[in-house]
Protein backbone atom coordinates (compact mmCIF):
# COMPACT_ATOMS: atom_id res chain seq x y z
CA UNK A 1 0.00 0.00 0.00
CA UNK A 2 2.84 2.34 0.85
CA UNK A 3 4.57 1.55 -2.44
CA UNK A 4 1.36 2.34 -4.31
CA UNK A 5 1.01 5.66 -2.50
CA UNK A 6 4.62 6.56 -3.26
CA UNK A 7 4.05 5.64 -6.92
CA UNK A 8 0.94 7.81 -7.11
CA UNK A 9 2.73 10.72 -5.43
CA UNK A 10 5.62 10.45 -7.90
CA UNK A 11 3.26 10.34 -10.86
CA UNK A 12 1.28 13.25 -9.47
CA UNK A 13 4.48 15.25 -9.03
CA UNK A 14 5.62 14.38 -12.54
CA UNK A 15 2.37 15.43 -14.20
CA UNK A 16 2.29 18.61 -12.12
CA UNK A 17 5.71 19.50 -13.51
CA UNK A 18 4.55 18.62 -17.02
CA UNK A 19 1.50 20.89 -16.61
CA UNK A 20 3.68 23.77 -15.41
CA UNK A 21 6.05 23.21 -18.34
CA UNK A 22 3.22 23.28 -20.87
CA UNK A 23 1.78 26.43 -19.28
CA UNK A 24 5.19 28.09 -19.67
CA UNK A 25 5.36 27.07 -23.33
CA UNK A 26 1.82 28.29 -24.03
CA UNK A 27 2.69 31.62 -22.40
CA UNK A 28 5.76 31.94 -24.60
CA UNK A 29 3.72 31.20 -27.73
CA UNK A 30 0.79 33.52 -27.09
CA UNK A 31 2.50 36.36 -25.24
CA UNK A 32 5.63 36.59 -27.40
CA UNK A 33 5.59 34.45 -30.55
CA UNK A 34 2.17 35.48 -31.88
CA UNK A 35 2.71 39.26 -31.52
CA UNK A 36 6.27 38.98 -32.88
CA UNK A 37 4.90 38.09 -36.35
CA UNK A 38 7.58 35.44 -36.75
CA UNK A 39 7.60 31.67 -36.98
CA UNK A 40 10.25 30.36 -34.59
CA UNK A 41 10.96 26.66 -34.13
CA UNK A 42 7.58 25.30 -33.06
CA UNK A 43 4.44 23.66 -34.38
CA UNK A 44 2.58 26.68 -33.03
CA UNK A 45 4.72 28.81 -35.33
CA UNK A 46 3.56 26.67 -38.25
CA UNK A 47 0.03 26.99 -36.91
CA UNK A 48 0.35 30.79 -37.04
CA UNK A 49 1.29 30.55 -40.71
CA UNK A 50 -1.61 28.20 -41.46
CA UNK A 51 -4.05 30.42 -39.58
CA UNK A 52 -3.55 33.08 -42.25
CA UNK A 53 -5.06 30.70 -44.82
CA UNK A 54 -7.61 28.80 -42.70
CA UNK A 55 -10.18 30.54 -40.51
CA UNK A 56 -9.56 28.45 -37.40
CA UNK A 57 -8.17 29.53 -34.02
CA UNK A 58 -4.50 28.87 -33.39
CA UNK A 59 -5.39 26.49 -30.56
CA UNK A 60 -7.48 24.32 -32.91
CA UNK A 61 -4.82 24.22 -35.62
CA UNK A 62 -2.17 23.33 -33.03
CA UNK A 63 -4.35 20.50 -31.71
CA UNK A 64 -4.81 19.01 -35.19
CA UNK A 65 -1.11 19.19 -36.03
CA UNK A 66 -0.17 17.74 -32.65
CA UNK A 67 -2.48 14.77 -33.05
CA UNK A 68 -0.95 13.84 -36.40
CA UNK A 69 2.61 14.06 -35.10
CA UNK A 70 1.64 12.45 -31.80
CA UNK A 71 0.67 9.28 -33.65
CA UNK A 72 4.08 9.26 -35.31
CA UNK A 73 5.86 9.82 -31.99
CA UNK A 74 3.84 7.11 -30.26
CA UNK A 75 4.81 4.57 -32.93
CA UNK A 76 8.50 5.48 -33.15
CA UNK A 77 9.37 6.51 -29.58
CA UNK A 78 7.39 4.09 -27.47
CA UNK A 79 4.49 3.95 -25.07
CA UNK A 80 5.93 6.09 -22.26
CA UNK A 81 6.77 8.88 -24.66
CA UNK A 82 3.30 8.66 -26.20
CA UNK A 83 1.39 8.72 -22.89
CA UNK A 84 3.20 11.77 -21.55
CA UNK A 85 3.09 13.62 -24.84
CA UNK A 86 -0.57 12.75 -25.30
CA UNK A 87 -1.21 14.73 -22.13
CA UNK A 88 1.03 17.68 -23.01
CA UNK A 89 -0.17 17.78 -26.63
CA UNK A 90 -3.74 18.21 -25.42
CA UNK A 91 -2.87 20.67 -22.68
CA UNK A 92 -0.83 23.00 -24.91
CA UNK A 93 -3.71 23.99 -27.21
CA UNK A 94 -5.97 24.11 -24.14
CA UNK A 95 -3.70 26.68 -22.49
CA UNK A 96 -3.43 28.61 -25.77
CA UNK A 97 -7.24 28.52 -26.01
CA UNK A 98 -7.48 29.96 -22.51
CA UNK A 99 -5.22 32.82 -23.54
CA UNK A 100 -7.32 33.37 -26.68
CA UNK A 101 -10.40 33.60 -24.46
CA UNK A 102 -9.06 35.92 -21.74
CA UNK A 103 -6.81 38.03 -24.01
CA UNK A 104 -8.60 38.08 -27.38
CA UNK A 105 -7.00 41.30 -28.63
CA UNK A 106 -3.60 40.92 -27.02
CA UNK A 107 -0.79 43.09 -28.33
CA UNK A 108 2.94 42.89 -27.70
CA UNK A 109 3.99 43.84 -24.17
CA UNK A 110 7.44 44.86 -25.46
CA UNK A 111 6.35 46.72 -28.60
CA UNK A 112 9.47 45.33 -30.22
CA UNK A 113 9.63 42.44 -32.68
CA UNK A 114 13.21 41.64 -31.72
CA UNK A 115 12.49 41.63 -27.97
CA UNK A 116 9.43 39.44 -28.49
CA UNK A 117 11.54 36.86 -30.31
CA UNK A 118 14.21 36.97 -27.61
CA UNK A 119 11.67 36.61 -24.80
CA UNK A 120 10.01 33.72 -26.63
CA UNK A 121 13.30 31.86 -27.00
CA UNK A 122 14.21 32.24 -23.33
CA UNK A 123 10.78 31.36 -21.93
CA UNK A 124 10.00 28.45 -24.26
CA UNK A 125 13.43 26.88 -23.64
CA UNK A 126 12.65 26.63 -19.93
CA UNK A 127 9.40 24.78 -20.62
CA UNK A 128 10.88 22.49 -23.26
CA UNK A 129 13.85 21.54 -21.09
CA UNK A 130 11.49 20.49 -18.30
CA UNK A 131 9.65 18.24 -20.73
CA UNK A 132 12.67 16.74 -22.50
CA UNK A 133 14.36 15.88 -19.21
CA UNK A 134 11.30 13.75 -18.38
CA UNK A 135 11.20 12.01 -21.75
CA UNK A 136 8.19 14.05 -22.78
CA UNK A 137 7.37 16.67 -25.36
CA UNK A 138 4.90 19.47 -25.95
CA UNK A 139 4.08 17.79 -29.24
CA UNK A 140 4.68 18.96 -32.77
CA UNK A 141 8.29 19.69 -33.69
CA UNK A 142 9.43 18.38 -30.32
CA UNK A 143 8.31 14.94 -31.48
CA UNK A 144 10.24 15.35 -34.71
CA UNK A 145 13.32 16.39 -32.73
CA UNK A 146 13.12 13.45 -30.34
CA UNK A 147 12.68 11.01 -33.24
CA UNK A 148 15.79 12.50 -34.90
CA UNK A 149 17.64 12.31 -31.57
CA UNK A 150 16.72 8.64 -31.08
CA UNK A 151 17.31 7.32 -34.60
CA UNK A 152 19.91 9.72 -36.02
CA UNK A 153 21.84 10.41 -32.77
CA UNK A 154 21.49 14.17 -33.25
CA UNK A 155 21.61 16.41 -30.17
CA UNK A 156 18.15 17.59 -29.20
CA UNK A 157 19.05 21.25 -29.64
CA UNK A 158 20.40 20.63 -33.14
CA UNK A 159 17.41 18.46 -34.06
CA UNK A 160 15.10 21.24 -32.92
CA UNK A 161 17.07 23.70 -35.04
CA UNK A 162 16.87 21.55 -38.18
CA UNK A 163 13.13 20.92 -37.94
CA UNK A 164 12.55 24.49 -36.80
CA UNK A 165 14.41 25.93 -39.78
CA UNK A 166 11.83 24.34 -42.08
CA UNK A 167 9.04 26.06 -40.14
CA UNK A 168 10.96 29.35 -40.08
CA UNK A 169 11.32 29.24 -43.86
CA UNK A 170 7.56 28.80 -44.19
CA UNK A 171 7.20 32.37 -42.89
CA UNK A 172 8.22 33.44 -46.41
CA UNK A 173 4.60 32.78 -47.35
CA UNK A 174 3.16 35.65 -45.32
CA UNK A 175 5.90 37.77 -43.70
CA UNK A 176 8.48 40.25 -44.94
CA UNK A 177 12.21 39.55 -45.17
CA UNK A 178 12.95 40.96 -41.70
CA UNK A 179 10.47 38.58 -40.08
CA UNK A 180 11.92 35.64 -42.01
CA UNK A 181 15.46 36.48 -40.90
CA UNK A 182 14.32 36.86 -37.28
CA UNK A 183 12.54 33.52 -37.55
CA UNK A 184 15.70 31.81 -38.78
CA UNK A 185 17.96 33.45 -36.21
CA UNK A 186 15.47 32.77 -33.43
CA UNK A 187 15.27 29.11 -34.42
CA UNK A 188 19.04 28.77 -34.43
CA UNK A 189 19.56 30.38 -31.02
CA UNK A 190 16.60 28.51 -29.58
CA UNK A 191 18.41 25.26 -30.35
CA UNK A 192 21.61 26.45 -28.71
CA UNK A 193 19.85 27.68 -25.56
CA UNK A 194 17.73 24.55 -25.34
CA UNK A 195 20.81 22.35 -25.60
CA UNK A 196 22.39 24.32 -22.75
CA UNK A 197 19.30 24.03 -20.56
CA UNK A 198 19.18 20.27 -21.06
CA UNK A 199 22.83 19.35 -20.76
CA UNK A 200 24.51 22.36 -19.17
CA UNK A 201 23.42 21.48 -15.64
CA UNK A 202 24.34 17.81 -16.09
CA UNK A 203 27.81 18.22 -17.52
CA UNK A 204 30.52 16.71 -15.37
CA UNK A 205 34.27 16.36 -15.77
CA UNK A 206 36.28 13.17 -15.77
CA UNK A 207 39.60 14.11 -14.19
CA UNK A 208 42.61 11.79 -14.58
CA UNK A 209 45.53 12.53 -12.24
CA UNK A 210 49.02 11.07 -11.84
CA UNK A 211 50.56 12.31 -8.61
CA UNK A 212 53.17 11.35 -6.07
CA UNK A 213 50.70 12.20 -3.29
CA UNK A 214 48.05 9.59 -4.00
CA UNK A 215 46.87 9.01 -0.44
CA UNK A 216 46.48 12.72 0.29
CA UNK A 217 44.54 13.14 -2.97
CA UNK A 218 42.36 10.13 -2.18
CA UNK A 219 41.59 11.54 1.26
CA UNK A 220 40.66 14.93 -0.24
CA UNK A 221 38.33 13.42 -2.87
CA UNK A 222 36.55 11.13 -0.42
CA UNK A 223 36.39 13.24 2.73
CA UNK A 224 36.26 16.79 1.36
CA UNK A 225 34.60 16.47 -2.04
CA UNK A 226 32.50 13.53 -0.82
CA UNK A 227 33.02 11.91 -4.18
CA UNK A 228 34.54 8.65 -5.41
CA UNK A 229 37.66 7.72 -7.31
CA UNK A 230 39.23 4.79 -9.12
CA UNK A 231 42.92 3.82 -9.23
CA UNK A 232 44.39 2.36 -12.42
CA UNK A 233 47.93 1.15 -12.91
CA UNK A 234 49.69 3.06 -15.69
CA UNK A 235 53.12 2.42 -17.19
CA UNK A 236 55.13 5.31 -18.63
CA UNK A 237 56.39 4.62 -22.16
CA UNK A 238 59.67 6.53 -21.74
CA UNK A 239 61.19 4.66 -18.78
CA UNK A 240 58.51 1.94 -18.20
CA UNK A 241 57.92 3.15 -14.64
CA UNK A 242 54.67 2.17 -13.00
CA UNK A 243 52.31 4.83 -11.64
CA UNK A 244 48.78 4.88 -10.30
CA UNK A 245 46.34 7.03 -12.25
CA UNK A 246 43.55 8.47 -10.10
CA UNK A 247 40.26 8.96 -11.96
CA UNK A 248 37.30 10.83 -10.51
CA UNK A 249 34.14 12.39 -11.96
CA UNK A 250 33.12 15.75 -10.51
CA UNK A 251 30.68 18.57 -11.17
CA UNK A 252 31.70 22.18 -11.83
CA UNK A 253 31.96 23.19 -8.20
CA UNK A 254 33.90 20.06 -7.21
CA UNK A 255 36.16 20.46 -10.23
CA UNK A 256 37.20 23.94 -9.14
CA UNK A 257 37.94 22.75 -5.60
CA UNK A 258 39.92 19.80 -6.94
CA UNK A 259 42.01 21.97 -9.25
CA UNK A 260 42.74 24.41 -6.45
CA UNK A 261 43.83 21.55 -4.20
CA UNK A 262 46.16 20.07 -6.84
CA UNK A 263 47.62 23.47 -7.71
CA UNK A 264 48.37 24.16 -4.05
CA UNK A 265 49.53 20.72 -2.86
CA UNK A 266 51.05 19.10 -5.93
CA UNK A 267 51.67 21.55 -8.82
CA UNK A 268 53.78 18.87 -10.57
CA UNK A 269 50.84 16.47 -10.89
CA UNK A 270 49.90 15.40 -14.43
CA UNK A 271 46.20 16.09 -15.05
CA UNK A 272 43.92 15.43 -18.02
CA UNK A 273 40.26 16.47 -18.10
CA UNK A 274 37.36 15.19 -20.19
CA UNK A 275 33.76 16.40 -20.43
CA UNK A 276 31.10 13.87 -19.46
CA UNK A 277 27.50 14.46 -20.56
CA UNK A 278 25.91 11.25 -19.32
CA UNK A 279 26.56 8.51 -16.77
CA UNK A 280 24.87 5.15 -16.31
CA UNK A 281 25.23 3.20 -13.12
CA UNK A 282 23.08 0.38 -11.83
CA UNK A 283 24.21 -0.83 -8.40
CA UNK A 284 24.13 -4.54 -7.67
CA UNK A 285 21.66 -5.74 -5.10
CA UNK A 286 22.94 -8.49 -2.81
Amino acid sequence: MKKQNIYLLEKGKEFTILTIAVAIIASAVYLFLVPSRTSVSSISGLGIIISHFITLPLSTITMILNIVLLIIGFILCGKEFGVKTLYTSIMLPVFIGIYEFILPNYQSMTNSQELDVLCYILVVSIGLSLLFNRNASSGGLDIVAMVMHKYLQIDLGKAMSISGMCVALSSLLIYDSKSVILSLLGTYFNGIILDNFIFGQKLKRRVCIITQKEEQLRDFIINHLHSGATFYEAIGAYNMEKHNEVITIVDRNEYQKLMNYIHTNDPDAFVTVYTVSDMRYKPKIY
